[in-house]
């Protein structure tokens, strides 16, 4: 698959990174190199593939939900950039 700078850029704009072009260029044909991979797995046969043959019996372990208090508020709102009421406030990262 072919990648594009701008998609990287795009990318790393959605991160909130920021890239000099020679980093740009090494993470455009690092991400190609990456989808490169998958392509490789796309062309697979995996039909004749059992997925229950790789399990190993073990079994998902649930616990009860406890409240626990954290410790000391102040302290861990300390390094929080902007707090609004109890609640630390973030920037929005989906368009």
């Amino acid at each position: 698959m072919k990648i594009s700078k701008d998609d990287v850029v795009y990318i790393a704009k959605l991160a909130k990174l920021r890239f000099s072009d020679e980093e740009i260029e090494k993470l455009t044909g690092e991400f190609e190199s990456i989808l490169g991979y998958f392509q490789s797995i796309d062309r697979m046969d995996l039909e004749t593939v059992d997925p229950d043959e790789f399990a190993d019996g073990r079994e998902t372990v649930f616990r009860t939900d406890e409240n626990v208090f954290g410790g000391d508020r102040e302290k861990l709102f300390r390094n929080a950039a902007s707090m609004r009421g109890t609640f630390i406030q973030v920037p929005r990262i989906l368009e």
